[in-house]
């Protein structure tokens, strides 16, 4: 038996070869879109693009699936490329490590089948909407999961039905600002949590962090890729 048995006997071969041919690209691999990407690649999506500008830094163990003592320092890109060839040694993945605007090379996107959105800053977020709007490219946007502690609060929906969520309210004045009506997204309706920076234990760098945990971003990340998965199947 393959690596891809298990997922053959719920999904069917038909299913999983049409996740074998699709390319996905996952902009921003933190917490959020590494563990989407951890997702896809068991799951059987063999063709990625990854973007991401950032390198590892000890503050990432806590949360994302690629950060460890020995990857500290190292791009992230590179080391969820290793991880995803290590799970599937047949996948071809592409990297850049780039911090994504409207400015940048629009060509990455070229042969994608779908776009995840992991990325944390609005204008970013924003101009990746509008690109995979006019290519006609299924798209599916993380919206904050910093200073959040409840994965059962996370939920799939349009951005337009969202509530609570400030990244979410935000995201929504923009698109209307664009014409773009619809965006499915990943969101809770957890109030976010105020970090204890009050505490005289916590020094000025921390103080300008964002509090996560082990449960909020990679449960994010899990509901993104099976989304994915259950579009690409369905078509």
């Amino acid at each position: 038996m393959d690596q891809f048995a298990r997922t053959r006997l719920l999904l069917g071969k038909d299913a999983v070869k049409r996740l074998h041919d699709v390319k996905v690209a996952i902009f921003g691999l933190g917490g959020v879109g590494s563990y989407a990407a951890e997702g896809l690649v068991r799951a059987g999506v063999s063709s990625f693009v990854l973007i991401d500008n950032d390198v590892i830094d000890a503050t990432n163990i806590n949360r994302q699936i690629i950060a460890l003592h020995s990857t500290i320092g190292q791009a992230k890109v590179l080391v969820t490329k290793n991880r995803i060839l290590d799970i599937n040694p047949s996948a071809t993945v592409v990297t850049h490590k780039i911090f994504y605007s409207k400015d940048s090379d629009q060509t990455i996107f070229d042969g994608c089948d779908y776009v995840v959105d992991a990325i944390d800053t609005i204008s970013a977020k924003i101009a990746l909407v509008e690109e995979c709007a006019q290519r006609n490219i299924p798209i599916i946007s993380a919206m904050g999961t910093a200073n959040k502690l409840n994965p059962m609060a996370l939920e799939i929906a349009d951005i337009f039905k969202t509530s609570v969520c400030p990244m979410c309210r935000m995201m929504r004045t923009e698109l209307r600002k664009r014409g773009i009506s619809s965006l499915k997204v990943v969101y809770s309706k957890e109030k976010p949590i105020a970090p204890d920076i009050a505490n005289d234990n916590v020094n000025l760098e921390e103080k300008r962090i964002l509090g996560s945990t082990p449960f909020v971003p990679p449960v994010a990340g899990l509901i993104l890729a099976n989304e994915v998965v259950k579009d690409i199947i369905s078509r």
